[in-house]
């Protein structure tokens, strides 16, 4: 891959998570809960079904700050752009539409095969 595309994506990266980090912070210091929020069991269900999904909200957000810390750190290395799995460059295509992936996605699809047999469930997750 040019060097030219690997800074475009290590900028793309910088910006992403910046915004990430000021919305985690803005998410904790924005969304507590006030006594006056829970005048009765109404406003209570309302309130633990809102955090809950803030809840979910800011683990999706850090799960994606790790993985715009390991593509940089990728970077850093080098290997951005290889598959970790079969260390083939990853199509520039995936990398448009998925610039922090790790796998080709012959790869990722493997991984995901094997994973639906070991673990029927693993459909449900969001990764």
């Amino acid at each position: 891959m040019k060097s030219e595309h690997i800074q475009n994506f290590k900028k793309l990266f910088e910006t992403q998570r910046q915004s990430l980090v000021t919305a985690i912070q803005w998410t904790d210091h924005e969304y507590t809960i006030r006594s006056e929020d829970l005048s009765d069991e109404v406003d209570l269900t309302a309130v633990e079904l809102e955090q809950g999904m803030r809840l979910r909200l800011k683990q999706r957000e850090l799960v994606f700050l790790r993985k715009i810390d390991q593509a940089l750190e990728r970077i850093q290395q080098g290997t951005f752009g290889f598959c970790e799995s079969c260390e083939e460059p990853i199509e520039e295509s995936r990398l448009k539409a998925r610039p922090t992936a790790s796998m080709c996605i012959s790869c990722k699809e493997q991984e995901e095969r094997m994973e639906k047999r070991t673990n029927p469930f693993s459909v449900l997750r969001t990764a």
